[in-house]
This record gives structure tokens, C-alpha cells and sequence, in this order.
């Protein structure tokens, strides 16, 4: 990526965005030189994740989100990454979330760009943090991030948004679903989507009575998030932590929004004033790291590995011969020398 293409994607230039992006996802050379050169202009843009179950609505609640910032601050630039899961028989996938979001097409200051998987996990791809960099790094203000919806395993959002919205919807199925851990553990804000439904004041009460159950009896410190959070028990202390408030929208109609807005705004606030902004940063950035390290070693590892060693200890293994444990050991231990 040359400086001038940088410059321009600074200025705003989308056709350059794109070009970045689409080559960053590839997650080939020139995205990777793309990603090293926009990455000191990154760390100001604020990450919002919208996850839970299919069908609750999230594209709809982040469409009205979206519409109701660029209506609050007429400035603002939103960028959207909207995750799509990727079929494991054909590979493919129907990137279809911005048919959903008619509204923001013509919207000079959105941005939206659909990913499929590509099979990872935890309802985020491989490469959602790298868009969400160039993003920043292009200067937009917000970037709203729709996971998959993978259901309660789906928490890698936690470790990439700076605050992360689970959405809810009743008429579900069992009402204990909505007290369950996992997914709505790490909510910072508690959404009940399409509440012009009945049975949402019974899913509302659900929610309130959790968030009740886990925070009284015991001083909760805010250490990066929830489910990383000191107990303590015997001492009922004042302290200045985040409870999750619990709202009740109908993004179709955008009741609800501007409630949603703000507490999106007070958790901004707090995560600046609390210094949990920057732990939150700093706990992308290791992760990040950490799995940088690992692909290059691994990378390095199946360089100097002599051909046709891997599938003979695979065979050893496969015939039971000696442990998986142990031929990982072996092919490590040949490397190493």
C-alpha cells in the first residue's frame, strides 16, 4: 500500500476503502502492508457489537441505530460490518444483510460491508478486527459489527467491540433461555427486540430479574468485563461499576432507538472515565498479537518441516501406533533441531 493510497483513503475516498478492504480480507501481502501502515491512525473509533440469537432483528435494531446516529450528530461517519455465516458443505455464502438496510444506502457518511466466516467460529471471521482497523483508520466514528448469531457461544465480540449489544426477542421458545450463561454475560446493554410482540414484558422481566440475580449480594469491579470481574463477598462496597440496563425497542418502527442511543453514549462515557476504554484496547491488541505469533510460528514450523514427515506420524496415529499428544510432540521436537 503506497502512501498515496493511504492519503486517500484518509480523505475519504471509498473507492480506495474498498479496494483496502477487499484486499485485507484476502488477508494477502498487500493487505497485510495495508493494515501495518493504517495502523498508527487507529484507537479513536468507537466498536459496537450487536450479537444474539437468529432472528431477534439485529439487522434491523443496527439499520435503525445506524440511521438515529447520523440523525443525532450530523457529522458522524458509521461504518457497518455485517457478519455472514458461510456454508460447511459449499463454502459459500449469501452476503445479504445490506438488502436489509435500504436506508443507508444512499448515506454518504455509511459505509457497509458484509463477510462471510470462512468457518471461524464465535461469530465473527477471521478478519473482522483487521476491517474494523481500516475503518478507524479511515476515520470513521462508530462501527457497528453484526456477529452472526450463532446463539450462546457466541462471544468473540466481547474481545474486539467496546460495547457490546445483545439482542433478545420473545416468543424464543423456553423462557429460561433468557436467563442462561454465556451469551448475555456479556452484555453491556440488554436489548428486547420487537417488543410490540406479546410476551415481551415476560422476556423484559426475565432479563431485569438476571441482571438483579448477578450483581446483588456481592461488590462487582469492572476489570476488562463482566465475566472477568472480582467478587467480593463479604464486603458490600460502594463502588462505580456498569450495570447492564435493560431496553425494550421495535427497530421496525424505531421505537425505542433513542433510548438505545444513549445508553450506548453512557457506556462511552463510563468506559472513558473508568480507564476500561483503554483496558479494553489493550486486550485486543494482546490478543491480536498473540495470534500473529502463533501463525508465524506455525507458518515457520511447516517451512522447515521435510516433506512427507507429517503424514507418517499422521498414519502412526491413525493406526493407533502412538497419541496424538505424542506425534505433535515428535513433529515439534524434530523442528526444534
Amino acid at each position: 500500500m503506497t502512501e498515496f493510497s493511504v492519503e486517500a483513503l484518509r480523505k475519504g475516498d471509498k473507492l480506495a476503502l474498498s479496494r483496502v478492504l477487499s484486499r485485507v480480507e484476502a488477508d494477502d501481502e498487500s493487505g497485510r502492508a495495508a493494515l501495518d501502515a493504517l495502523f498508527a491512525f487507529t484507537g479513536k473509533a468507537h466498536k459496537i457489537g450487536v450479537t444474539g440469537a437468529p432472528g431477534a432483528g439485529k439487522s434491523s435494531l443496527v439499520n435503525a441505530l445506524a440511521q438515529h446516529l447520523r440523525r443525532a450528530y450530523a457529522d458522524c461517519r458509521v461504518a457497518i460490518i455485517a457478519v455472514d455465516p458461510t456454508s460447511p458443505f459449499s463454502g459459500g455464502a449469501i452476503l445479504g444483510d445490506r438488502v436489509r438496510m435500504p436506508d443507508l444506502q444512499n448515506d454518504p457518511f455509511v459505509f457497509i460491508r458484509s463477510m462471510a466466516t470462512r468457518g471461524a467460529l464465535g461469530g465473527l471471521a477471521n478478519t473482522t478486527l483487521a476491517l474494523s482497523q481500516v475503518f478507524d483508520a479511515a476515520g470513521y466514528d462508530y462501527v457497528l459489527i453484526e456477529t452472526v448469531g450463532a446463539g450462546q457461544a457466541e462471544v468473540d465480540i466481547v474481545n474486539l467491540a467496546h460495547t457490546t449489544i445483545v439482542v433478545d426477542t420473545p416468543g424464543m421458545g423456553d423462557d429460561i433461555q433468557a436467563i442462561k450463561a454465556g451469551i448475555l454475560e456479556i452484555a453491556d446493554i440488554l436489548v428486547v427486540n420487537k417488543a410490540d410482540l406479546p410476551g415481551a414484558d415476560q422476556t423484559f422481566r426475565n432479563l431485569v430479574s438476571m441482571i438483579e440475580m448477578g450483581y446483588r449480594g456481592a461488590s462487582r469491579v469492572y476489570s476488562g468485563h463482566h465475566r472477568q470481574a472480582e467478587t467480593l463477598e463479604a464486603q458490600p462496597v460502594e463502588h462505580e461499576g456498569w450495570l447492564p440496563p435493560v431496553l425494550k425497542t421495535s427497530a421496525i418502527n424505531a421505537q425505542g432507538i433513542e433510548d438505545l442511543e444513549q445508553a450506548v453514549q453512557k457506556h462511552r462515557a463510563y468506559l472513558r472515565a473508568s480507564g476500561a476504554w483503554h483496558a479494553k484496547e489493550t486486550g485486543a491488541i494482546r490478543q491480536s498479537l498473540n495470534k500473529l505469533v502463533i501463525e508465524e510460528l506455525s507458518a515457520n514450523w511447516k517451512k522447515k518441516l521435510p516433506a512427507g514427515l507429517y503424514e507418517t506420524i499422521l498414519q502412526s496415529v491413525i493406526k493407533r501406533e502412538i497419541s496424538p499428544r505424542a506425534a505433535a510432540r515428535a513433529l515439534l521436537a524434530y523442528n526444534s533441531e
